[in-house]
């Protein structure tokens, strides 16, 4: 799986290098490329940004930076002979869950584009979807500084899930939202501590017993903090 990413710090995706997506790419199961947006500029001051039509406050990112460096990107897909997806994080898009982590996990190419200020031209979204897919996705409710933060925890979510990348494949299945429900709590050595013990079922040895025990924590737990899962 390839993925790109385009932002005006590109040092922040650094850390791609280290756990389990570092050696993930070691092994070849990532190609993760990161580009700087201000390398596609061409004066002086590397400007990215200018002001709103219309007025406002704030600075909105120029579409030609954008249009270079997505247009290098999307032709070495189209020499791959690969069908892209272009993902812009954004408050304004459709909520990130796992059930999109688990859709993304199976492109080929997904490209990344971080925004930042207001956030980037309407143009290029509209361009870039000639070129490929579009989604403009949200990690929540909430307004960040940029793009960057939510890109390194999609890019994260959905890198875990290709094939490889994690070493027991059965850890992912009974992971919280998986199922629509919440993970159910874990314990291991010692039996006792600190005066807090585990829950006799876990040591009965009773699959059956555990099981159940599992699912209806699942399910108490998710009544509890996540209502709105059950809703659904």
């Amino acid at each position: 799986m390839r993925i790109d990413v385009v932002t005006i710090f590109p040092t922040f995706f650094d850390v791609l290098e280290v756990s389990l997506l570092g050696k993930a790419r070691e092994k070849g199961l990532l190609d993760v490329r990161v580009h700087d947006l201000r390398d596609a500029t061409t004066d002086r001051h590397r400007t990215v940004d200018d002001t709103p039509y219309g007025g406002g406050a704030g600075m909105v990112m120029k579409p030609e930076p954008w249009g270079h460096v997505l247009d290098g990107i999307a032709d070495a897909s189209d020499a791959a002979e690969t069908d892209p997806v272009f993902v812009f994080p954004s408050p304004a898009g459709e909520r990130f869950t796992q059930a999109t982590a688990r859709e993304m996990a199976h492109e080929q190419h997904v490209i990344f584009g971080c925004g930042r200020y207001e956030g980037i031209d309407e143009r290029v979204f509209a361009y870039a979807a000639t070129r490929g897919r579009v989604r403009l996705v949200s990690l929540g409710d909430y307004v960040l500084n940029g793009g960057e933060v939510a890109a390194m925890a999609m890019i994260e979510a959905i890198g875990r899930l290709v094939p490889g990348v994690v070493g027991n494949p059965a850890s992912l299945v009974e992971e919280s939202h998986e199922d629509g429900l919440l993970e159910y709590p874990s314990y291991t050595k010692p039996a006792s501590w600190r005066g807090y013990d585990v829950p006799e079922v876990l040591l009965s040895g009773n699959h059956g017993r555990i099981a159940q025990w599992r699912h209806d924590q699942q399910v108490e737990r998710t009544r509890e903090r996540r209502p709105d899962l059950l809703a659904d």
